[in-house]
């Protein structure tokens, strides 16, 4: 596919605290590669990737595939990237929500996250999926999946299990948010249809 050989543009970010796996889950997508060293991210970076989307109908069949061009947008955890990485809420269709089940502040920080999204997102409830990552290290997992899939429960979000290391539900995770992405874009065409 050429430049301008697409059907949708869409933009995602990655969220969560600093050190989750952010950088190294969108790498695992675009690239199928995993990087052990760990590297912040200093304000903001992004991966892209070309995929195709064929939207299932409510018959279960497929119709005509989209082709989408992919922007996935890496934002630093730290606090002092705060206000940078919030600038970049509005422009995102959606949101990969990330935290470490090895370390469980970065899971309570996901009600903070949250919150900001709420505040700063383009709307009140945008398409957020929930990552617990690491899945990998079992062995020093500190975040129960009872407790995780709760919280995702409670705000009404997917939620999977990732391994940026050996590429555990990567993909399932971001194509189940382009789909809600996709699957909004239609009502609000829909909408738009309805109203004229």
């Amino acid at each position: 596919m050429s430049d301008g050989d697409y059907d949708y543009l869409v933009k995602f970010l990655a969220l969560g605290d600093s050190g989750v796996g952010k950088t190294s889950i969108l790498y695992q997508y675009t690239d199928g590669k995993f990087n052990s060293k760990f590297i912040t991210t200093v304000g903001i970076d992004f991966r892209e990737k070309r995929v195709m989307y064929r939207p299932t109908g409510p018959d279960g069949l497929s119709g005509r595939g989209q082709r989408i061009h992919l922007q996935l947008w890496d934002t630093a955890g730290q606090e002092r990237f705060r206000s940078l990485t919030t600038a970049f809420f509005r422009d995102a269709m959606g949101f990969l929500l990330l935290f470490d089940m090895t370390n469980e502040q970065s899971f309570l920080n996901v009600r903070n996250w949250m919150s900001q999204l709420q505040m700063h997102a383009y709307c009140e409830n945008p398409d957020v999926v929930l990552c617990g990552n690491k899945n990998d290290l079992e062995e020093q997992r500190v975040v129960k999946e009872e407790d995780a899939k709760e919280l995702a429960e409670k705000y009404g979000i997917p939620y999977f299990e990732t391994s940026a290391a050996n590429g555990t539900n990567v993909s399932k995770a971001i194509e189940t948010l382009l789909d809600l992405i996709m699957k909004r874009m239609e009502r609000n065409l829909g909408q738009a249809h309805a109203l004229r």
